[in-house]
């Protein structure tokens, strides 16, 4: 596990596992640096989360938007320098129905969040990470992105996507940076699982603050032996 205070990018930090995960990294010393679409909660976070004088770590970004993520990257970079992680946390499932009932502008949407707003904010903080040498880009998948689910094509084709994406892009990262698709492991009681399957259903599973407690240690603890293997939060 890294020892050393880091800097860490995380995407959709409002709610859920970017939440908790802010939090957790956040108590260790870290710096994160977060992104969500609700300028209110980036507004919060800055007053909680930020020093005194120092500049802001939050930023109200839609990572669909290439330019938006391009100016966010270049003034977190500006005042914190290269991250040494990119956690491509944020995320969007359909809803759970079959295919032939999600609309081509709920397709899209799934796919432009979970596939292409994970590449922009690679293509915009990577080449600095390249330039130190040094970082870990994880990008969270699914079980979902490894085995097959009813009901669920646009998110199985995004996360099956990210799962190739992510072994694509770690064979071109030089030692030694890292590139893996996460398995956050099992359900989690997220504001999108309760979207998907109901809040009585999403309220039986593990807790995001649980979860968290088990899953930033082992983020902390991947190194170059991981590349570009599909990694799952233990149990």
């Amino acid at each position: 596990m890294s020892l050393s205070r880091e800097v860490i990018v995380i995407t959709g930090v409002s709610a859920g596992l970017g939440y908790q995960m802010l939090k957790w990294f956040s108590s260790k010393g870290h710096i994160v640096i977060g992104c969500a679409r609700s300028a209110e909660k980036v507004q919060e976070f800055n007053s909680t989360y930020c020093e005194d004088g120092k500049p802001k770590q939050f930023f109200s970004v839609d990572i669909t938007d290439d330019s938006a993520v391009k100016n966010w990257a270049k003034e977190a970079i500006a005042s914190f320098g290269a991250p040494s992680y990119v956690l491509n946390n944020a995320g969007l499932n359909n809803k759970h129905v079959p295919f032939g009932q999600i609309s081509k502008e709920e397709f899209d949407k799934v796919v432009d969040i979970n596939i292409k707003g994970s590449a922009n904010v690679i293509r915009h903080f990577l080449p600095d990470m390249m330039k130190a040498k040094r970082g870990v880009i994880v990008n969270f998948s699914s079980g979902f992105g490894r085995f097959a689910v009813p009901n669920e094509t646009a998110y199985c084709a995004t996360k099956w996507g990210i799962e190739g994406f992510s072994k694509a892009l770690a064979l071109e990262l030089p030692s030694p940076m890292v590139c893996v698709p996460l398995d956050p492991g099992g359900m989690i009681n997220t504001p999108m699982l309760q979207d998907t399957f109901g809040k009585g259903n999403a309220s039986k599973q593990q807790s995001p603050e649980e979860w968290a407690q088990r899953a930033c240690p082992f983020i902390l603890s991947i190194t170059r032996s991981s590349n570009g293997e599909s990694v799952t939060v233990p149990s």
